[in-house]
C-alpha cells in the first residue's frame, strides 16, 4: 500500500514520471483500498473535486469520511468544507463544526481558521468572540492569512480581545488618507 501512495504522489506531482493525474488516481486506490488512511483522503478528495477521475461527490464524501475518522486532519478539514456548503451532502452547520473543530486540534491552520469564522457568526456552534479569537491566533501563528486577516479585524473593532482606550476607534471613524496625492 504505501508504495502504491508514494508512486501516485509522483504521479500526482510530476515527479520523475510525467503528471498525470488519472494515473495518480488509479495508485492511490489501490492504496485507499489495501487500507491507506492518507490515500483514502486523497482519493476522496480527487473524486470531491474531479481530479484525474470523473467527479463524483458522493463516492468522494465517503472516502473522505474514512480517512477523517481515522484522524487524517486534512480529510477532516475536507468533509468540513462539505458540510459547510453542502457538497456532497446535506448542509449542516453542526456537523462542520465538529469536523472543523477536529481538524483545528491537530494543528490544521484552514480549520482554525474556519473554526474561528464559526464562532464569529455562530454558525453551528454558539457564538463566542473569545473562542474565534483564540482559534483565528492559532491559524495566524502558523500564517494563515485569512486567520490573520480576521484577527486584525477583532483587533480593529475589539470584539474578543482585550484594548487599551487610545485604540477603540472603529475604522469608520478613522482619518482617510488621500493616496492619490502626488
Amino acid at each position: 500500500a504505501l508504495g502504491a501512495y508514494f508512486l501516485a504522489r509522483m504521479y500526482l506531482r510530476g515527479d520523475g514520471v510525467l503528471e498525470d493525474k488519472r494515473e495518480a488516481f488509479k495508485w492511490f486506490h489501490v492504496s485507499a483500498i489495501a487500507g491507506d488512511a492518507d490515500a483514502q483522503a486523497e482519493v476522496g478528495f480527487m473524486l470531491c473535486e474531479g481530479v484525474g477521475v470523473l467527479q463524483d461527490e458522493r463516492e468522494g464524501i465517503r472516502w473522505l469520511r474514512k480517512a477523517a475518522d481515522r484522524g487524517i486532519a486534512q480529510a477532516q478539514f475536507n468533509l468540513a468544507i462539505a458540510y459547510d456548503e453542502g457538497d456532497g451532502v446535506l448542509e449542516d452547520d453542526k456537523e462542520a463544526a465538529k469536523w472543523y473543530r477536529k481538524a483545528a486540534e491537530q494543528g490544521n491552520a484552514d480549520a482554525q481558521g474556519s473554526l474561528g469564522i464559526a464562532y464569529l457568526q455562530g454558525n453551528g456552534i454558539l457564538q463566542d468572540y473569545t473562542e474565534a479569537t483564540k482559534w483565528f491566533r492559532k491559524g495566524a501563528e502558523q500564517g494563515n492569512a485569512a486567520a490573520q486577516f480576521m484577527l486584525g479585524d477583532l483587533y480593529t473593532d475589539g470584539a474578543g480581545v482585550p484594548q487599551p482606550p487610545c485604540f477603540r476607534v472603529r475604522r469608520s471613524q478613522a482619518p482617510r488618507q488621500d493616496l492619490d496625492r502626488e
